[in-house]
Protein backbone atom coordinates (compact mmCIF):
# COMPACT_ATOMS: atom_id res chain seq x y z
CA UNK A 1 0.00 0.00 0.00
CA UNK A 2 2.92 2.27 1.11
CA UNK A 3 4.44 2.02 -2.41
CA UNK A 4 1.01 2.78 -4.40
CA UNK A 5 1.06 6.02 -2.66
CA UNK A 6 4.56 6.86 -3.19
CA UNK A 7 3.88 5.96 -6.72
CA UNK A 8 0.91 8.47 -6.72
CA UNK A 9 2.54 10.76 -5.09
CA UNK A 10 5.60 10.76 -7.67
CA UNK A 11 3.38 11.04 -10.58
CA UNK A 12 1.41 13.57 -9.02
CA UNK A 13 4.37 15.78 -8.74
CA UNK A 14 5.97 14.88 -11.92
CA UNK A 15 2.98 16.10 -13.46
CA UNK A 16 2.42 19.73 -11.32
CA UNK A 17 6.00 20.21 -12.48
CA UNK A 18 5.75 19.69 -16.06
CA UNK A 19 2.61 22.07 -15.64
CA UNK A 20 4.37 24.43 -14.24
CA UNK A 21 7.34 24.54 -15.85
CA UNK A 22 6.30 26.48 -19.28
CA UNK A 23 5.16 29.68 -16.75
CA UNK A 24 8.26 29.33 -14.35
CA UNK A 25 10.53 28.96 -16.98
CA UNK A 26 8.86 31.76 -19.94
CA UNK A 27 8.35 33.75 -17.15
CA UNK A 28 10.48 36.81 -18.12
CA UNK A 29 11.48 35.72 -21.60
CA UNK A 30 9.47 35.29 -24.97
CA UNK A 31 8.87 31.58 -25.83
CA UNK A 32 10.96 30.58 -28.83
CA UNK A 33 9.25 30.47 -32.34
CA UNK A 34 8.83 26.65 -32.82
CA UNK A 35 7.08 26.35 -29.16
CA UNK A 36 4.20 29.05 -30.81
CA UNK A 37 4.47 27.39 -34.07
CA UNK A 38 3.75 24.02 -31.97
CA UNK A 39 0.85 25.41 -29.95
CA UNK A 40 -0.58 26.59 -32.93
CA UNK A 41 -0.52 23.39 -35.11
CA UNK A 42 -0.52 20.76 -32.30
CA UNK A 43 -4.52 20.57 -31.50
CA UNK A 44 -6.08 19.84 -34.67
CA UNK A 45 -3.37 17.30 -35.32
CA UNK A 46 -4.15 15.50 -32.54
CA UNK A 47 -8.06 16.11 -32.90
CA UNK A 48 -7.60 14.74 -36.56
CA UNK A 49 -5.79 11.46 -35.39
CA UNK A 50 -8.25 10.84 -32.76
CA UNK A 51 -11.60 11.42 -35.36
CA UNK A 52 -9.44 9.04 -37.12
CA UNK A 53 -8.81 6.47 -34.58
CA UNK A 54 -12.50 6.60 -33.54
CA UNK A 55 -13.83 5.42 -37.19
CA UNK A 56 -11.22 3.03 -37.97
CA UNK A 57 -12.60 0.15 -36.19
CA UNK A 58 -16.48 0.64 -38.03
CA UNK A 59 -17.85 -1.77 -40.20
CA UNK A 60 -19.81 -0.44 -43.22
CA UNK A 61 -20.60 -3.54 -44.46
CA UNK A 62 -22.81 -4.94 -41.88
CA UNK A 63 -25.34 -3.37 -39.59
CA UNK A 64 -25.92 -0.53 -38.76
CA UNK A 65 -23.16 0.45 -41.31
CA UNK A 66 -21.43 2.98 -39.27
CA UNK A 67 -24.57 5.05 -39.08
CA UNK A 68 -24.59 5.51 -35.16
CA UNK A 69 -20.82 6.63 -35.04
CA UNK A 70 -21.24 9.27 -38.47
CA UNK A 71 -24.29 10.64 -37.14
CA UNK A 72 -22.46 11.45 -33.47
CA UNK A 73 -19.74 12.75 -34.97
CA UNK A 74 -21.71 15.06 -37.57
CA UNK A 75 -23.66 16.25 -34.25
CA UNK A 76 -20.48 16.72 -32.68
CA UNK A 77 -18.93 18.96 -35.37
CA UNK A 78 -22.58 20.74 -35.80
CA UNK A 79 -22.51 21.39 -32.19
CA UNK A 80 -19.50 22.88 -31.59
CA UNK A 81 -19.49 25.48 -34.52
CA UNK A 82 -22.86 26.25 -33.22
CA UNK A 83 -21.78 26.64 -29.41
CA UNK A 84 -18.09 26.72 -29.32
CA UNK A 85 -18.15 24.65 -26.61
CA UNK A 86 -16.40 21.12 -25.67
CA UNK A 87 -17.84 19.92 -23.56
CA UNK A 88 -21.33 20.61 -25.58
CA UNK A 89 -19.94 19.08 -28.16
CA UNK A 90 -18.52 15.97 -26.57
CA UNK A 91 -21.72 15.14 -24.90
CA UNK A 92 -24.48 16.19 -27.44
CA UNK A 93 -22.39 13.47 -29.67
CA UNK A 94 -21.73 11.27 -27.40
CA UNK A 95 -25.76 10.83 -26.23
CA UNK A 96 -26.56 11.03 -29.55
CA UNK A 97 -24.33 8.10 -30.44
CA UNK A 98 -25.39 6.07 -27.12
CA UNK A 99 -28.98 6.24 -28.49
CA UNK A 100 -28.73 5.69 -32.06
CA UNK A 101 -26.70 2.41 -30.59
CA UNK A 102 -29.56 1.13 -28.80
CA UNK A 103 -32.15 1.91 -31.46
CA UNK A 104 -30.55 0.76 -34.37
Amino acid sequence: MSRLLLIVAVMTLITFATRAFPFVFFKRRRPPAYLEYLQRYIPPMVMTILVFASYKDIDFTSAPYGIPALAAGVLTALLHLWKRNVLVSIAGGTALYMVLLRLL
